[in-house]
């Protein structure tokens, strides 16, 4: 059995078609701001049907928490592409051990969406994975990541 500590959920992410309408049309609603947009060209990405590539991704982050707010702007068919399918797409986890978290969700029988790496190079420092049977995506992202999302969270850059 997965031992999970759902008090280390700490986003939702939600895929949109435009990033910025988006941030204009939620943040005043819900009554968040946001961090400073990422516009990554080249997001490192592997997935079963594709193998490693790199994918372009625009992504933010509310700055309240301790739950964030994620929005994902993907490319046309890919994971974050919210032009078909928009709305709430994961929830994310901080792991001390991305890898061997990952495993042990796979050797319970979820499913390997997708990493930042394949599973021969250890996932990397994300991994997507889904239980059979139900839609839900859980996203585990190294803690060691934690720093940087803080200071970004409170106005600095991600990068």
């Amino acid at each position: 059995m997965v031992a999970f500590d759902f008090q280390r959920i700490y986003h939702s992410g939600i895929r949109v078609p435009d990033l910025h309408a988006a941030m204009d049309e939620l943040g005043p609603q819900l009554g968040v701001t946001w961090a400073e947009p990422v516009s990554a060209a080249a997001q490192p990405v592997w997935t079963p049907e594709h193998g490693q590539q790199e994918l372009p991704l625009k992504f933010t982050y509310s700055c309240e928490g301790p739950h964030h707010l994620e929005l994902l702007e993907g490319p046309p068919g890919s994971v974050w592409d919210g032009r078909e399918r928009p709305g709430l797409h994961h929830v994310g986890v901080w792991s001390d051990d991305v890898a061997g978290e990952t495993q042990a969700f796979l050797d319970a029988g979820w499913s390997l969406a997708l990493a930042m790496c394949s599973p021969e190079e250890g996932f990397g420092r994300y991994t997507y994975v889904q239980p059979p049977g139900s839609g839900l995506l859980v996203e585990l992202v190294a803690s060691s990541a934690l720093p940087r999302f803080e200071a970004w969270w409170a106005g600095g850059s991600l990068r």
